[in-house]
């Protein structure tokens, strides 16, 4: 089978399209024949072998996982003897290391897929609409009635955050860029800030949540827009490169809040199958749609990744198979 990997860490002319033996199922898992996959902040890091300090783990002088991918959508091929929720022809999607590929071994983190959802614009959801769902719900405890500022609010993240946090009964700020307002607007948010005309952490207004995807800002300036029981989750930051990017900036916030009650909470998601549950009835019930930006093909793979290293994707990024 065809599938995008490397075998050095490296920028996108690294990434190129290998033949590869095709994966069998667990016998607790899936074999999946993949349709659709999308590209997040995390396959930079991956491709790239950045920060370095996390090298002792993915490799240090060459990855040890040598293909790429993450988010798939597709349909079930075979499944393992032990297998009972999933039969051969269903619709899924979900999370697989090397998802940059025709078929994919699964055994956990995949689901039923959205029935009114292309393979594609499922494909865009698992890692970034988890993410959002996570950090809104369970770090940042949303409650009906809240202030939400949404920092970085056009990305994969940013985009699925102001959906869920409205279906929440959030109050929702997005910041974004000019070319993005309209985008932003469009999702459900009551209010929009253009960061190129004016600073949101200047604006006197007061959060309940932020949820910081974009970054770039010091404690001094976040610290203006929380309210004294307020929560701020991280769950991004500018990318960059090098020993500990984007590490060291979310550590210079956390290390700023040490004595405040707002401390930042960073956290990595975990792709669980009842939370991909809940992303197909918020898509069924017409309360999240994905934003798809750029499709694919996955010959294509090393032109998306470099599109994706410049940092200014609308939603998500989707490659077809």
């Amino acid at each position: 089978m065809r599938a995008v990997g490397r075998t050095r860490y490296g920028g996108p002319d690294s990434v190129e399209v290998r033949d590869v033996d095709k994966p069998e199922p667990a016998d607790d898992g899936v074999l999946v024949r993949v349709h659709a996959a999308s590209l997040n902040r995390a396959d930079w890091y991956a491709m790239t072998g950045t920060p370095y300090l996390a090298r002792p783990t993915t490799g240090l002088r060459r990855p040890k996982e040598q293909q790429l991918g993450g988010d798939f959508a597709g349909t079930v091929e075979a499944v393992g003897k032990d297998v009972s929720d999933l039969r051969p022809g269903d619709e899924v999607y979900g999370v697989r290391t090397g998802a940059l590929a025709e078929y994919v071994s699964v055994r956990r983190g995949v689901g039923l897929k959205p029935a009114g959802l292309t393979f594609e614009e499922a494909a865009a959801l698992p890692i970034a609409a988890v993410t959002a769902l996570q950090g809104l719900r369970d770090k940042g405890q949303l409650q009906p009635g809240h202030k939400v500022i949404v920092n970085g609010a056009s990305g994969g993240v940013g985009t699925f955050a102001v959906q869920i946090a409205k279906a929440l009964g959030a109050e929702v700020t997005g910041v974004c860029s000019t070319r993005n307002v309209e985008l932003v607007r469009s999702l459900g948010a009551d209010h929009v800030v253009d960061y190129t005309q004016e600073d949101f952490t200047r604006s006197g207004r007061r959060y309940d949540l932020m949820l910081d995807v974009a970054g770039g800002r010091s404690w001094s300036d976040v610290k203006r827009v929380l309210e004294p029981h307020a929560r701020f989750v991280i769950v991004g930051a500018p990318m960059g490169s090098g020993l500990s990017a984007p590490l060291g900036g979310i550590a210079k916030l956390w290390l700023g809040a040490r004595r405040r009650r707002q401390k930042p909470v960073f956290f990595i998601s975990k792709i669980t199958k009842p939370d991909l549950a809940t992303l197909r009835e918020l898509v069924d019930d017409g309360k999240v749609k994905p934003v798809v930006e750029k499709r694919y093909e996955l010959s294509e793979a090393a032109e998306a990744f470099r599109y994706l290293g410049g940092g200014h994707v609308q939603g998500k990024l989707v490659i077809t198979l």
